[in-house]
């Protein structure tokens, strides 16, 4: 059974707090409502995994198409890769180097550069289980090891932050102050992805959750983008708090007035720091947060729409679908079906990468 993140009020337009095991988790669980910022990067729990453990002998080369919607990461364990994504700088990786390739786009894994690549398709795959294949793939040379995930994420906190991204993130761990945890994490994961213990898929998606934060912090903390537009707001003591509030209340009609006073300032001194920071109005940025939700649920859930509506505290199906449309750009039935749409496109995939999750 999933648990439901977003809708939580008793009645239509009746806000409650939120019980255990909303977001994805107990209440206990979330950051202090004064650490926005880690509340987003709570919310970057993987909903869906799938690994490959691949071997490769030099020379070699692999290429991987465009994933939507997915994050994929690439962890070395031995020898060394040279990663190329369109848009970013080529990096290589040596054992200890944990990759992000944020927006799943489509990038290349290489002995070296110059190598005819093969597609990740083209080549047989040993399937361990339902979210793990092993892939071997060179030319019998100088061997190299690589754990790969294909992920995803569904919470709208997650799809915003992530949108953020740069194309490539790299963390070479061993400069990184947390170098001798980081180091023994992807060591585990490493043995974990040989052995494949029972539980092994668990351990390795709880670990990888952990390895892709703080990813993402070690690039917030360096990287001067990270430090203005929704991210900057975000670590405002006021506006801040105010993000945070939507995020936790989507289905709440909120006001400028309501949200002001939430954070103890006038709605004209709010109105205005929110839309300087934010890049929006405050009203607006709520709403196009409340559609993401009710995207959510839509893409996830088979509930009618009127109930749907109803727990957004829409007064009716109708006037929900005005809002969603003017604010998505489609009707929630067209929504709906482009997502089913998708999942039986995805259900063509080679062996184990459909619908992972």
């Amino acid at each position: 059974m999933s648990i439901d993140p977003y809708f939580m009020p008793d009645r239509p337009g009746k806000w409650t707090r939120p019980g255990p095991d909303a977001y994805t988790g107990h209440m206990s669980e979330l950051p202090p409502p004064d650490d926005p910022l880690g509340e987003a990067l709570h919310f970057l729990r993987m909903s869906g995994t799938f690994y490959c453990r691949s071997e490769f002998s030099a020379p070699w080369a692999l290429e991987l198409p465009p994933f939507e919607h997915c994050l994929m990461f690439h962890v070395v364990t031995a020898g060394q890769c040279l990663l190329e994504v369109e848009g970013a700088e080529p990096c290589l990786l040596r054992p200890g180097d944990l990759a992000l390739v944020p927006h799943g786009a489509g990038h290349r894994l290489a002995s070296e550069p110059g190598v005819p690549a093969a597609r990740l398709f083209d080549l047989p795959r040993e399937a361990v289980s339902n979210r793990y294949e092993v892939l071997r793939h060179g030319e019998g040379g100088a061997p190299a090891t690589m754990i790969c995930a294909l992920v995803r994420f569904d919470h709208p906190a997650a799809h915003q932050l992530i949108r953020l991204l740069p194309k490539l993130i790299r963390v070479d761990t061993w400069k990184s102050p947390e170098m001798e945890w980081i180091q023994s994490t992807l060591r585990f994961i490493a043995a974990e992805a040989q052995q494949l213990n029972a539980g092994g898929e668990t351990v390795i998606t709880r670990l990888a959750d952990i390895l892709v934060i703080q990813a993402v912090r070690a690039w917030i903390a360096r990287d001067a983008g990270a430090q203005a537009g929704w991210l900057g707001a975000l670590r405002d003591r006021q506006i801040g708090r105010a993000i945070a509030a939507i995020h936790r209340d989507p289905a709440r009609n909120w006001t400028v007035a309501s949200l002001a006073d939430t954070v103890g300032m006038s709605r004209s001194a709010f109105s205005a720091r929110f839309t300087q920071l934010v890049g929006e109005p405050a009203m607006r940025y709520a709403v196009r947060w409340k559609m993401q939700a009710a995207l959510t649920r839509l893409r996830e859930t088979e509930a009618p729409l009127a109930e749907l509506a109803s727990r957004l505290g829409y007064d009716s199906e109708a006037a929900f679908s005005r809002a969603f449309k003017r604010v998505m750009g489609v009707s929630p039935g067209a929504a709906r079906r482009a997502a089913a749409a998708e999942v039986a496109q995805a259900a063509g995939w080679p062996r184990g990468m459909h619908r992972f999750g």
